[in-house]
C-alpha cells in the first residue's frame, strides 16, 4: 500500500494515481496487490485484491495505482498517442531500492517507470504506429541496461538505458517469436522465451556498450501436432527458486534450470495448466497463482475480464475490463525475491 506521501504525489501527477484500499471479500492475510495490463482503457492498474469485483467507474477506490503515459510530458517524446497501443507487459522489478513498473505495448512503447510517482527511469518507441517489432516484454538488469522482446519483429534487444531515460543504442540477437524474458542473478544470464524455444545469452562489453551471446537453448514440449509450441510467458517461480514458469500456446509448465527439464510436477498443475495462458506468477507468501485466459465475446480475442486464482481456487471480475496480462504488484530484485 502506498504511505501517505507517496499517494499525494502520485494522485498530482498526470499518468499515475493513487487510491486508498478497502473492502476484504476473505481474500487470504498477505496476499498482494493485482498489476494488470486493461487494453481497454489502455492503462497499467494496481487493484486491491481483497475486492472480487473491481468496477473502479462506481468505486475508483478499488485502484491502487494507475499508469498511462497519454498526456504525460515526460512520455511526450515516445508519442504514446501512437505508441501506446494494446500494452501488453507490466512487471514490478526492484533496482537499486527503487520500485519500477517495466511495460511494452504493441505498437512500440517500452519504457521502466518508477512507482509510485510515474517518473521516466527510461523508455523508447520501437517503430511506432505499426507492430511490426512488437515489444512483448522487458527486463532490467543489474547495471541498469533494459532488455526488450520483439515478438513480430524475432528478436532480442538489449538497450544501454544505464545511460539515461532518452538512451537508444542497443545490441541484439535473432529470436523467432520472441515473447518474455528474465534476467538470472544467480547464474548471471537473461533468458528468453521465443516461439520454439527457451534460450539463455551471456551479457558482454560495457553498460554503455553491451553485448548479447547465445550460451544456451532448448526446445519447448511440443503441443498440437504440426504447430509451433508458441511459448508465451515467462517468469520465476517466486515460491521456488531454479524453476521457471513457461507458458505455451497449449499448456503451463515449469521450467527446472538444473536438471534441464519441463515439468508439471506442482501443486495445482490440473487447474493452472491449460492452453492459451496469457500470464502467470505465484505469490510466495500465500502459495496463490494467478493466471488470465482469453473469454469469448469481447472486443479483442485475446482479451478478458477474469483474473483467475489458483490454491485456492477463486477469481477477480473487472467490469467492463478488456485484461491481458495479470500478475501480482510483489516487485522481484535482480535474484528474483520479493521484499
Amino acid at each position: 500500500m502506498l504511505g501517505a506521501a507517496g499517494a499525494g504525489i502520485a494522485a498530482a501527477l498526470p499518468a499515475t494515481r493513487a487510491y486508498a484500499a478497502g473492502g476484504d471479500g476473505g481474500v487470504p492475510v498477505g496476499t498482494p496487490p493485482v498489476l494488470l495490463t486493461e487494453q481497454a482503457s489502455k492503462r497499467l492498474l494496481v487493484l486491491d485484491p481483497r475486492r472480487r469485483v473491481w468496477d473502479p467507474a462506481a468505486d475508483p477506490s478499488v485502484i491502487r495505482w494507475e499508469f498511462s503515459p497519454v498526456g504525460d510530458p515526460r512520455y511526450k517524446d515516445l508519442l504514446p498517442d501512437v505508441s501506446w497501443v494494446y500494452p501488453c507487459e507490466a512487471k514490478a522489478r526492484l533496482h537499486r531500492r527503487h520500485t519500477y513498473v517495466l511495460t511494452t505495448a504493441s505498437f512500440g512503447f517500452v519504457a521502466v517507470v518508477h512507482h509510485p510517482t510515474g517518473r521516466r527511469y527510461w523508455g523508447t518507441a520501437i517503430g511506432p504506429g505499426d507492430d511490426l517489432f512488437n515489444p512483448h516484454s522487458a527486463e532490467i538488469l543489474p547495471d541498469g541496461n533494459v532488455a526488450v522482446a520483439c515478438s513480430t519483429g524475432a528478436r532480442v534487444r538489449l538497450y544501454a538505458a544505464s545511460q539515461g531515460p532518452r538512451a537508444t543504442r542497443y545490441a541484439e540477437a535473432e529470436l523467432k517469436g520472441a515473447h518474455g524474458l528474465h534476467w538470472d542473478g544467480v547464474r548471471g544470464v537473461l533468458w528468453a522465451l521465443g516461439d520454439d524455444e527457451l534460450v539463455t545469452y551471456e551479457v558482454g562489453g560495457t553498460a554503455a556498450r553491451p553485448t548479447l551471446e547465445r550460451t544456451y537453448a532448448v526446445g519447448l514440449p511440443v503441443g498440437t501436432p504440426g504447430k509451433t509450441p508458441g511459448g508465451h510467458d515467462l517468469h520465476p517461480v517466486a515460491g521456488r527458486p531454479g524453476r521457471l514458469w513457461v507458458t505455451t500456446n497449449a499448456a503451463v509448465f515449469q521450467y527446472e534450470i538444473k536438471s534441464r527439464t519441463f515439468v508439471r510436477d506442482f501443486a495445482g498443475a490440473a487447474e493452472i495448466s491449460r492452453k492459451s495462458v496469457k500470464a502467470v506468477g505465484d505469490d510466495p507468501r500465500t502459495g496463490q497463482v494467478l493466471t488470465t485466459v482469453p473469454e469469448g465475446g469481447l472486443e479483442e480475442t485475446w482479451w478478458t475480464t477474469t483474473v483467475s486464482v489458483h490454491r485456492p481456487e477463486s477469481s477477480y471480475k473487472l467490469v467492463d475490463g478488456g485484461i491481458y496480462k495479470a500478475r501480482w504488484f510483489s516487485p522481484l530484485d535482480h535474484l528474483g525475491r520479493g521484499r
